[in-house]
């Protein structure tokens, strides 16, 4: 093979396109690199924290429906960290206060309980969701700050070439590769950061429906309880 290819080769490689970038170009790189270490992280991290959820949501919701007792559930799954105990715990909460004064008004307690849950299941779901926000940057800003490395290295090439007053390939190639890798690296950190933000968003978006509709189910279970009570 002829060295001058390798050399040209070599001189195009990425670690040599990082290296030979001035300080600004580096500074971009670096961020997006540091933008995708962070949302890898993240999309690891979220990936086991909602499936840990989803399943212990459904082992909480199943045991529930096994329950006889409300009150012995209570006692024994009311402090669980899980969304759905949560939701729970403040429907109990809410009922206890609602109905430790005689006499019950049970309009207004149907809306109490109906407010409390609902507010629990949107704490947890914000809760929940926390992260989502640094993808969503992440995925929208990444190849805008990749463009700006771009263009500021296309600037750097140009300069170098009207100093040099030689238009040839071999002048023109470094300067133009460096500056695109730049757009590069901000794609690489901007596809999955969109790609996992919009699926933990409809995973999100399910357990906040899974949440409601096991906070509607207590609520109907109070309400028949409330039926009865004086």
């Amino acid at each position: 093979m002829n060295p001058f290819f390798e050399t040209d080769a070599a001189t195009l490689s990425p670690v040599a396109l990082f290296l030979q970038a001035d300080f600004v170009v580096k500074a971009v790189m670096l961020g997006l690199l540091a933008a995708s270490v962070w949302t890898w992280a993240i999309i690891i991290a979220f990936s086991r924290r909602v499936r840990r959820v989803r399943r212990g949501m459904a082992t909480f919701e199943r045991d529930f429906l096994a329950a006889d007792d409300i009150d012995a559930f209570y006692k024994t799954h009311g402090q669980s960290a899980l969304p759905s105990a949560r939701v729970f715990a403040a429907g109990v909460g809410e009922w206890r206060r609602s109905t430790a004064t005689s006499p019950i008004d049970k309009g207004g307690t149907r809306e109490r309980l109906a407010t409390a849950m609902g507010a629990a299941a949107g704490a947890e779901v914000d809760r929940l969701s926390d992260r989502l926000n640094i993808l969503a940057t992440v995925s929208s800003a990444a190849p805008f700050v990749g463009l700006f490395g771009t263009v500021w290295g296309i600037m750097r090439a140009f300069t170098a070439i009207a100093s040099a007053q030689n238009t040839s390939l071999a002048v023109v190639a470094p300067g133009i590769a460096e500056a695109l890798f730049a757009t590069a690296i901000g794609l690489f950190a901007a596809i999955p950061a969109l790609i996992a933000y919009n699926r933990f968003s409809h995973r999100v978006n399910g357990v906040e429906a899974a949440l409601h509709r096991f906070a509607d189910g207590f609520h109907a279970t109070l309400s028949h309880q409330l039926d009865g009570a004086r």
